[in-house]
């Protein structure tokens, strides 16, 4: 779950909703002469146009106006929550909110239906964001904060075993399908600034929180590309097979190697591989072997690598 991700910013006018929420507590404000309540907070009533406005807490029950289903992230930090389900919901006050649906299963989404608030925690500092959920869900399950969760241990499965001088064997390695996806690594702003301290490299695109929020075209910091294709060696890939009857191995390089799309700090990146190409050289096989790297949840990769392995 990625760490940069825009989050709003309270103002004088807005502070008591946005604490109001901190406090699991939905404030909204009512016009103490006509007693029309008004969302988003605002300093008059659109009404009457008096400023006679008081905050008060509010049940939450509301009934969802529209929705529609979003697959393809506005930004990379979304990745990880895609599909989400965005809403317009609408008070029992008569006020509309935009906001997320939480805890709903596509097939259960209707308008009309009967909606609870989840008072939804983005961050270990107490920030919520107001979500909502169906009536049969448990709303105080869907509000702590979502951590990302390792998928159980595969069973082992027999490894085929390929002798380095069986020629057919080899060639039949060489597919287009992609191994099983690998363990999942978080890419934090931590790991991002110890990698920056080694390398040297701290542009400000990966070590300045708030002024990559402000400049940065994917707003906010990202991982060195290099920190990511080093990860690659973290990833624990089942790839099915296994060379025997060589004396050594050496990694002999890269034949190709690209970075299509940002790993935002916070992301969780995981990896596949194929076996690309394998072919004799003068100095012994040479096996491609294509590794992607991709943030959880984002069709694109992050990193393509073509990794060539000598076997001697």
């Amino acid at each position: 779950m990625s760490n940069n991700k825009p989050m709003p910013v309270p103002t004088e006018i807005s502070a008591p909703f946005w604490e109001g929420l901190k406090a699991e507590r939905l404030l909204i404000q009512q016009c103490e002469r006509c007693s029309h309540w008004v969302f988003y907070p605002r300093r008059h009533c659109p009404a009457c146009f008096t400023h006679a406005l008081t905050w008060r807490e509010v049940s939450g029950g509301a009934t969802l106006y529209s929705f529609t289903v979003t697959r393809i992230a506005t930004l990379p930090d979304f990745a990880d929550e895609m599909p989400q389900i965005l809403a317009v919901v609408e008070l029992d006050q008569g006020v509309r909110i935009n906001t997320n649906l939480v805890g709903l299963d596509e097939s259960e989404v209707k308008v009309g239906m009967r909606l609870q608030p989840v008072f939804a925690e983005v961050d270990a500092k107490g920030n919520r964001l107001l979500r909502f959920t169906g009536l049969d869900k448990d709303a105080g399950a869907l509000k702590t904060l979502r951590t990302v969760e390792q998928p159980a241990p595969e069973t082992a499965v027999p490894v085929r075993q390929i002798a380095l001088d069986d020629d057919v064997a080899l060639q039949a390695l060489v597919s287009d399908e992609f191994s099983p996806w690998s363990n999942q690594v978080v890419v934090d702003q931590g790991l991002i600034d110890s990698f920056a301290q080694l390398s040297g490299d701290d542009y400000w695109i990966h070590t300045d929180p708030e002024r990559a929020r402000k400049q940065s075209p994917f707003g906010g910091t990202i991982a060195h590309g290099a920190l990511v294709q080093i990860l690659q060696s973290r990833m624990k890939l089942n790839l099915g097979y296994e060379i025997t009857g060589f004396s050594n191995m050496v990694n002999y390089g890269s034949d190709r190697l690209r970075f299509p799309a940002p790993v935002p700090a916070g992301s969780t990146i995981h990896a596949r591989a194929r076996v690309k190409r394998v072919e004799r050289v003068k100095s012994g096989t040479q096996l491609t072997l294509e590794l992607n790297t991709h943030v959880l949840g984002s069709e694109r990769p992050s990193l393509i690598n073509e990794l060539v392995i000598l076997y001697m």
